[in-house]
């Protein structure tokens, strides 16, 4: 292969760099939900000037990451009660159609791929560490979108990231303890390897389900109704 065909190694951008900083910190709470960006702040943070931390914010909220407001600034979105219902039944309904293109497919190839994401959560959880768990759940339902092998439904997927891990931010003190949220997921993937027909659906849907259930009453005042979801 003649030399100038070869490319060297893609290096990440001051941009990128910044962007991706920034989204992991709404995906991870470290910016909270409301919270205004202040642009000569963030800049000291990063010790960057303010031309490539703008134009690293305007990318996210091109992405929908952050939301700008005119003559008021940059803001982290804030996710109402019916932003985060709508984020799991869009979530349901795509992990849904994963689900039956992996129960016809490789089952058992699909159950490997989830093994790490599993590992990681009961490891995650015997050391206490909520914030690795939330990220290692996503990561499991990440991977079983992607098993797929849907590119729509993994794009789909991929729009939902952010929000998801901000739900899952929240879910984080809804758990009675750590092990339940682990459990839940490896009754999951060995309903996915070799269960009865309709057990993993099943399972998938009482899952997504619960998180509502716990969102919506973690967000309703005590003894008021929650409204209903059908």
């Amino acid at each position: 292969m003649p030399v100038d065909r070869l490319t060297p190694p893609s290096r990440q951008s001051t941009v990128e760099y910044l962007a991706d900083q920034l989204r992991t910190a709404v995906m991870t709470g470290q910016l909270a939900q409301g919270e205004q960006l202040g642009e000569a702040k963030l800049a000291e943070h990063f010790e960057v000037s303010r031309g490539p931390l703008r134009e690293a914010m305007q990318r996210l909220v091109s992405e929908g990451v952050l939301v700008a407001i005119r003559n008021r600034g940059v803001f982290v979105p804030q996710l109402s009660l019916a932003d985060v219902v709508d984020v799991y039944h869009t979530r349901t309904a795509i992990e849904r159609g994963a689900l039956d293109l992996v129960l016809a497919g490789d089952r058992a190839g699909t159950g490997r791929r989830l093994d790490p994401t599993v590992t990681a959560m009961r490891r995650a959880a015997d050391g206490g560490h909520d914030a690795a768990v939330s990220d290692a759940d996503l990561a499991f339902h990440q991977t079983l979108v992607d098993c797929s092998g849907s590119l729509r439904l993994i794009r789909a997927m991929r729009t939902l990231v952010v929000e998801t891990r901000m739900c899952l931010g929240e879910l984080e003190t809804s758990y009675p303890d750590l092990d339940s949220q682990v459990a839940e997921h490896e009754a999951l993937r060995d309903a996915i390897v070799d269960g009865p027909s309709g057990e993993a659906e099943r399972l998938l849907l009482a899952h997504m389900a619960d998180a509502v259930d716990r969102l919506v009453a973690k967000r309703t005042p005590t003894g008021a109704q929650p409204r209903d979801r059908a």
